[in-house]
């Protein structure tokens, strides 16, 4: 079976869909959330659901390696949905092909450092974007850059507000992430 650990840092829609995906999988099982912020959502949401959480903070992350040292004890694959760090290098090479990240845009446009979120929908609102999407791909040690695993994209109206491609986005993110990570899980077995 293996584990997967769920980095996140709000809401935890994701993580949540994630962990209930994988909750009578013979492939696999979401073992731990992992979050930076100790007030997000998303622990409640993994409580909730039975997962254990832990909290940490950038020196915990950065400097200390008992993240890192965590992740190896328990997790075999790593999911970041909506984590806004850059994970560190000692982790990726820990992981290699093992961390996924989903991104709400078509990479490589509208990725790296502070595009997340609502910045991201409001940056292809600005442009007249005629497009958006999902992205999920392998992290490496660049922002958005890993190698991607799968695109799904939708027109976007004329009509649309921020807050419309933000619920399109999040329809597409909810319908495929487990999955796409059920596929690379399978690959790995």
């Amino acid at each position: 079976m293996i584990r997967i650990a769920v980095f996140a840092s709000g809401n935890g829609t994701n993580a949540e869909n994630t962990i209930k995906y994988f909750q009578n999988s013979t492939i696999a099982h979401v073992v731990l959330v992992l979050s930076n912020n100790k007030n997000a959502k998303v622990l409640e949401r993994a409580n909730n659901l039975g997962v254990s959480t832990v909290t940490f903070n950038k020196h915990d992350f950065l400097t200390s390696k008992s993240v890192e040292t965590l992740l190896k004890d328990q997790a075999d694959f790593v999911v970041l949905a909506g984590f806004l760090w850059r994970i560190p290098i000692g982790i990726i090479e820990s992981f290699p092909n093992k961390i996924v990240n989903i991104h709400p845009a078509l990479l490589p446009k509208y990725g790296g450092k502070g595009m997340y979120g609502a910045h991201v929908h409001q940056a292809v609102k600005k442009n007249k974007e005629t497009e958006s999407g999902i992205t999920i791909h392998f992290v490496n040690e660049k922002y958005d850059d890993g190698n991607i695993i799968f695109q799904k994209s939708f027109e976007i109206p004329a009509n649309f507000s921020v807050k419309d491609i933000a619920e399109e986005i999040h329809k597409l993110e909810q319908a495929h992430f487990p999955v796409i990570i059920e596929k690379v899980l399978k690959k790995i077995i």
